[in-house]
Formats: structure tokens, C-alpha cells, sequence
């Protein structure tokens, strides 16, 4: 981290800061301590503090308001930084392109990126503090759960490009409707300075409105109008004249691949060297990530999020990667979908049946799918996969993690069934 002073947060009466000298670094887990960090007791975390302190924290703060606390203390980190800043938000694809530009742009910048789904007002601050002073590059995913969030986050990340990777029903509860839903995530948009670069998935009407004359605008076309080639280990793009190979085999990874190719290219990177990092490309755990099943079968575990848009993508994967082969889809309900909620979810049935796909619903609110057939939670449908998979079956996993289905994946991976058997 760009070093702060404990003497300087004293001054701004943040709560109860004990400790001093200079501070290297902020952590909101005591267990991640390091000598020189800030412990910011987030939570039950003054629990911890002693805990922090003997880990090595040079200053330990109890905050009186935890989330304005360390939005507070990123603001003053990012006033001294040098970084370019990109912000990503979106109602799908978001981690997934965060992961793909930080690959890319690693070669040629000194590149920090979100850790994981760090998205919201803890992570989003704690990222911005891994600020270095020879940082170049910043990228910071931004979530949402309403209107104003991205906003609150934008002021102290103060990005100069932004990336919406796609606008869909989620968190409807919250918004209203998709109108909605565009109407908060371009807060990123309204929040770049002029001529900043602003990425967003072309035919996407809702967003247009935030489109401001000053910004430099590169609108990313769907998958099918470029140059693809796939096969088997990943996928070959033609961009700007450049062949560019990725570990990527889903068409919806390809279409964030898509997007952080045209914020490299905003950047003013060199696509020539494009290749180097997406030969890297690494996505972050359970967001379509494969494990061979004993019997020649695999299993796809997706089980990071669902909303309509990604379960849509994810069925439509698996009807590809399974090809002739039988596909399973175990789905986990899709939440804060309001009233429509049973509508999207008999609409992702519907289509499965289309594609000839197989659905295990699991958990209450996947009773709304009106699948024939339902387990309540993650150990009763793994009993039943073992009843009903053969050898060779592709089987996706699919949920929200509050459902927990993330352990669903890897204990087939790991465990004799009839899909075992030759």
C-alpha cells in the first residue's frame, strides 16, 4: 500500500485508533495480518484486535461507522496514487472480465486487481489500498444491490474508464425492473471525468442515456459478429488484426474476453502483446470451472451466482459442451427477482427442455423452476445424482452461493457412482 501515517487517520477522528508509526497496509481479517497493517475492526473484528496486534498490526482502528471508515482511508490512498483506474460492474460476466484485463494487461503494467468478488463497500476499499507507488494499472470490480452504491464507491475510487459487461434482470427487488437495474450500474458511467472511456455491451438501449459527449465510448459487439475460432482446449479472436488465443471455452467467457480486449485496446495497450496474457487467463473459482467425473463425464461448477441472464448462458454451455451426450443442470434458485421471480425461473425450465437438458432443482426457492425433479439441499441431490448419473454425463452446477452447492462439483469429482463405471 501507498504508506499512510496513523497520526494523519487520528486526526480525522475515524473512532478508536490505537498504535502509530507507518501503516503498509489495511486488513479487515486478523488472520491476514501483516507487520505495518491497519486492522480495521469491521463487525464483530474487536473481537480480534488483540488477535491483530500480536500478528503485527502497526495501528488497530475500531471504527464508529466501518464502511465510511475505510472508504475514508482508500480515498486517501487513491490521492496518491499514479494508476490508471478501470472500474467493472455489470449483471453478469463482472469477476470473469475483471480476471481476463488483469491477465492481459500483467505483462505491460504494473497491474493490481480485485481479489476474487471483493465487489462491495468492504472489498471495493480494501482493494484500492493494495495501491503501490509504482502501480500503474487499477482495476476495481464494483457490485450492486441498489441505487447509490456504485456511486458511493466511484468517489473514492474515481476511475478513469468503466466497463458495464452486461444489463439483465437481477436484483430486481431492489431496482424494479432492467430500466432499473441500467439506470444504477451506469452510476459507473456518470462517475468517469471527460474523456474517459466508457465500455458497454453494444444494443443495449438502457444505457445509451449515459452515454455523455466527452466520453470516448467502445461499444463491444456480440460474440457471434467477430472472428471465432473453438475448439476443444479454448478459442482464437480476431481483434484490431490480431489473432488472440484464450483458455476459454463458453461463449459467455468469450464475450467478457470480448470486453476486456476492448478496454486493453482503450488503454492504448499493444495488442501484439495481447497474446501473452491471455495465454494466462484464469477465471475465479466456481464460475464454470471443469473436474473430470470417473467415467469419461464432467462437471461444470458455475456455483458462484444465478440470475436469469447467467443461467441462460450457463444452459446454453452445457448443451454445447455435452454435445450427443446426456446434460444434467443442477440448479439452485435465482434471488431478489420480485414479482416476476416464478416467471424467470419456469422460463429457464422451459429452455432447458428445449436443449433437451435434465434439471435438478435444489433449495426452496428452486421449487419456482417447477422441475420434476427437486432435492431440499446440497446432500439430498447429491444422493440423488449418484442414482441417476452414467458414465459420459455432463453435468452443470449451477446456484447462488447461499444455496451451497459449490461442494456439489467436486464431490462428484471425487466419489464412485454409476457414472464411474466403464
Amino acid at each position: 500500500m501507498i504508506p499512510l501515517s496513523a497520526e494523519e487517520l487520528r486526526e480525522l477522528e475515524l473512532g478508536a485508533l490505537e498504535g502509530g508509526g507507518e501503516l503498509t497496509g489495511v486488513q479487515i481479517d486478523s488472520r491476514r495480518v501483516r507487520p505495518g497493517d491497519l486492522f480495521v475492526a469491521v463487525g464483530r473484528g474487536a473481537d480480534f484486535v488483540a488477535n491483530a496486534r500480536a500478528a503485527g498490526a502497526a495501528a488497530t482502528l475500531v471504527p464508529d461507522d466501518a464502511f465510511a471508515a475505510l472508504a475514508t482511508i482508500a480515498g486517501l490512498v487513491r490521492g496518491r496514487a499514479h494508476a490508471h483506474v478501470v472500474g467493472i460492474t455489470g449483471s453478469t460476466g463482472k469477476t470473469s472480465t475483471k480476471d481476463i484485463l488483469a491477465a492481459l494487461c500483467d505483462p505491460v503494467l504494473r497491474t493490481v486487481a480485485s481479489e476474487s468478488s471483493f465487489n462491495n463497500e468492504l472489498g471495493v476499499p480494501l482493494t484500492v489500498c493494495r495501491l503501490e507507488p509504482d502501480t500503474e494499472l487499477l482495476i476495481v470490480e464494483m457490485g450492486m444491490r441498489g441505487f447509490g452504491q456504485i456511486a458511493e464507491l466511484c468517489a473514492f475510487v474515481r476511475p478513469h474508464a468503466g466497463i458495464v459487461t452486461s444489463i439483465g434482470p437481477a436484483h430486481l427487488e431492489l431496482v424494479g425492473d432492467v430500466a432499473g437495474v441500467a439506470r444504477a450500474k451506469a452510476e459507473l458511467l456518470v462517475a468517469l471525468p471527460p474523456g474517459g472511456v466508457a465500455v458497454v455491451p453494444a444494443g443495449v438501449p438502457e444505457l445509451e442515456p449515459f452515454l455523455r459527449d466527452e466520453l470516448e465510448v467502445r461499444r463491444v459487439p456480440p460474440l457471434e459478429d467477430v472472428h471465432v475460432e473453438r475448439d476443444d482446449t479454448g478459442a482464437t479472436i480476431r481483434y484490431g488484426g490480431h489473432d488472440i488465443r484464450f483458455p476459454l471455452v463458453a461463449r459467455h467467457q468469450l464475450q467478457n474476453a470480448l470486453a476486456a480486449l476492448a478496454a486493453y485496446d482503450a488503454l492504448g495497450l499493444p495488442l501484439e502483446r495481447a497474446g501473452e496474457g491471455a495465454a494466462a487467463v484464469e477465471v475465479s473459482r466456481w464460475r464454470g470451472e471443469e473436474l473430470p467425473l470417473p467415467g469419461g463425464g464432467v462437471v461444470i461448477n458455475d456455483a458462484w451466482n444465478a440470475n436469469p441472464t447467467s443461467v441462460r448462458a450457463a444452459l446454453l454451455h452445457l448443451r454445447e459442451r455435452a454435445g450427443d451426450r446426456r446434460g444434467v443442470a443442477v440448479l439452485g434458485g435465482m434471488a431478489e427477482l420480485g414479482a416476476g421471480s416464478a416467471a424467470y425461473h419456469r422460463e429457464a425450465t422451459a429452455l432447458a427442455g428445449e436443449l433437451g437438458l435434465e434439471v435438478l432443482a435444489v433449495g426452496d426457492l428452486a421449487q419456482e423452476y417447477g422441475a420434476a425433479d427437486w432435492a431440499p439441499d446440497a446432500e439430498t441431490a447429491l444422493k440423488r445424482l449418484s442414482d441417476v448419473l452414467r458414465p459420459g454425463d455432463v453435468v452443470l452446477v449451477k446456484a447462488s452461493r447461499a444455496v451451497g452447492l459449490e461442494g456439489v462439483a467436486p464431490a462428484l469429482a471425487n466419489a464412485a457412482g454409476p457414472w464411474s463405471e466403464s
